[in-house]
């Protein structure tokens, strides 16, 4: 976000202030919402969000023990949506075993 509050702050701002939102109507418990940032964190990849929501689950009282079964449970989750997405790409997979098959067909 660093080039968006660089080149379009407004849009930076609106961020700002969904955060602020969603703090504000939180129905959920904090340690609960850490969880869950941590988790989408990992999926997404982002390194600095991981350290944060890691950060800020043993703020909200995680144990590392806890926070171990969600990234375990994140890491299981994300391996069952990746086999059921690969599987449902592929579909039947002699259509891809054609000789004059074309990479990337539409």
């Amino acid at each position: 976000m660093r080039f968006l509050a660089e080149n379009f702050p407004e849009f930076t701002q609106m961020f700002d202030n969904i955060d602020s939102l969603y703090e504000e109507k939180r129905m959920i418990d904090e340690k609960t919402y850490q969880y869950i940032c941590l988790a989408l964190a990992i999926k997404g990849r982002s390194a600095p969000c991981v350290k944060k929501h890691f950060n800020g689950a043993i703020k909200a009282g995680a144990t590392p023990k806890e926070i171990g079964y969600i990234i375990a449970l994140t890491i299981r989750e994300s391996a069952g949506n990746d086999d059921c997405w690969v599987h449902d790409v592929l579909g039947d997979t002699r259509e891809l075993l054609r000789p004059n098959l074309v990479c990337c067909e539409k």
